[in-house]
């Protein structure tokens, strides 16, 4: 029998953490990206790496600020593996070529950022670790031989006799088929689902989408984490949490520091906390003055505020929530394993249960390292007895979307907007965003539904993207209107916090 082959769809910090532990196993792997490598949301992670690996840190410090953030809804063994094996991985990062920023004595500094009881964050380049990352993962993943096919984009999943075989792309205007022991999802995030998003374009869920129609479960869609300090002049840019972290501080339009009015910790409080507190406020800007040389500890983030003719050193710069991160996703148990043979998913696709309702900061570079070794580990295995069975999960499964699922009310016949992807944006934003409502979701999710049932067989990647995001919106509404009560960053204004687990991750207690 030959060697194992999987193919990885992405090309970000899981995809290439499992390309390089498989290939040590004797595994052939084949990446597929639909843009150029370096183009996903790993580079442009700003705030950094989390890991016990400084004095005065300890694993049951690091678990707990994660389950604090995930508002109790996190798989606590889940995020005991994330923790546990999370400072080999980045010591792996450091040998495979990572440059973390350190003092002049050497030593690794270390950050820190908002729900964190310690400094556990590593930095590269300020403000510039995903790129940092991305770059030596993609030298060592060449150097090792693992195959890079860019500007292919997935069309979907083979099944054969309920068994993931491969996968269609579309690549140099052909569809190709490549045949798989193991696909592997890495897909990162659904950011463009929604109106401003930290996300780079190519977020439109295209693994959760194909997951959906070959009948995988998903779960916890309704669980986006919508980032508080985004830029809001031009393109959205994301201001990190670190820059909180080292003293930044929130202002309302009259100038007033409210985040304390909000929860304890201020501005260092769970991200779903300070967005909706910013939110309440209306116009903020965040006011990072009294942080000496931020051009030099913030390099990305200075040049982009003085692109938009800002001088933060200066003087407060606007700052908005944005969507940034979905907690849900592909159904996975530890090793990547979906509910479908042969189909993993790593990464922001993947839902293991570790973020909950809430992800704690710098803990996504983390799980895409933890678990894409994890899963080269479960691939390379395949063919010997298994250490576990396909995931078991508790809650509720979202199966894809059928095109009728929400008939129009009222005798409403189709959508009030003609489908295009900023009008979706829209609906998103408005109706399934930072604050959600049940009539607001139902109006969404008909119209999504007129939408897709109006929709034609996509030929061009954009028509295909659209379909995407049509589906895993679709998905997000439902998650969200079947989630009655409030919990981490899904927030019902018609259904407040009801547990005291919630009211005390809140502040409220």
């Amino acid at each position: 029998m030959g060697a194992t082959h999987a193919v990885v769809v992405g090309s970000g910090i899981a995809a290439l953490t499992f390309a390089l532990h498989a290939v040590q196993r004797g595994v052939e792997v084949t990446i597929v990206t639909k843009g150029c490598a370096d183009q996903g949301s790993t580079r442009h992670a700003q705030g950094g790496i989390a890991g016990v690996v400084f004095p005065g840190d300890s694993i049951d410090d690091h678990v707990a600020d994660t389950l604090t953030a995930g508002a109790g809804l996190c798989d606590p063994h889940a995020v005991s593996i994330l923790v546990t094996e999370g400072p080999e991985r980045i010591r792996e990062l450091i040998d495979w070529g990572v440059a973390f920023d350190r003092d002049r004595e050497g030593r690794l500094l270390a950050g820190l950022e908002a729900a964190h009881s310690q400094p556990r964050i590593l930095h590269a380049g300020g403000d510039a670790t995903g790129l940092a990352i991305e770059s030596a993962l993609l030298r060592a993943a060449r150097e090792a031989g693992v195959r890079i096919v860019e500007h292919a984009f997935l069309k979907d999943l083979v099944v054969v006799k309920g068994r993931v075989l491969g996968v269609r792309v579309g690549h140099e205007g052909r569809t190709a088929v490549l045949a798989a022991d193991a696909v592997v999802l890495a897909t990162g995030g659904i950011g463009q689902v929604f109106e401003r998003t930290t996300n780079p374009l190519v977020a439109t869920g295209d693994g959760i989408a194909a997951a959906l129609r070959a009948g995988a479960a998903v779960q916890d869609l309704e669980f986006v984490q919508f980032h508080p300090t985004v830029l809001a002049t031009g393109t959205p840019f994301l201001v990190s949490e670190a820059v909180r972290g080292e003293g930044a501080v929130l202002l309302d339009d009259q100038g007033r520091h409210f985040a304390f009015d909000a929860h304890p910790d201020g501005e260092l409080a769970p991200r779903d906390v300070v967005a909706r507190a910013c939110a309440a406020a209306g116009s903020v800007r965040l006011d990072a003055t009294a942080i000496p040389d931020l051009a030099t500890r913030f390099p990305s983030i200075d040049a982009a505020v003085r692109d938009r003719g800002l001088d933060w050193s200066a003087t407060a710069v606007p700052v908005t929530p944005a969507a940034h991160y979905v907690m849900g996703g592909i159904v996975t148990d530890v090793d990547g394993r979906t509910t479908l043979p042969g189909l993993y998913a790593i990464g922001e696709c993947a839902r293991t249960g570790v973020h909950g309702a809430n992800r704690l900061a710098s803990n996504s570079l983390l799980e895409g390292a933890v678990f894409g070794a994890r899963a080269a580990a479960a691939v390379s295995e395949a063919g010997r007895p298994r250490r576990g069975t396909l995931p078991t999960w508790d809650g509720p499964i979202a199966p894809a979307p059928p095109r009728d699922a929400h008939a129009p009310r009222d005798g409403a016949r189709g959508a009030a907007e003609v489908f295009t992807r900023a009008a979706l944006q829209r609906l998103m934003w408005t109706h399934a965003g930072l604050l959600r409502d049940g009539d607001g979701l139902a109006f969404a999710g008909e119209t999504i539904a007129a939408w897709r049932a109006g929709s034609r067989d996509p030929v061009t990647v954009a028509e295909h993207e659209d379909a995407n995001l049509l589906m895993v919106a679709e998905a997000v509404v439902a998650a969200a209107f079947a989630r009655r009560d409030s919990a981490g960053a899904h927030w019902r204004t018609d259904a407040p916090l009801h547990t005291s687990r919630e009211l005390a991750t809140a502040g409220a207690l």
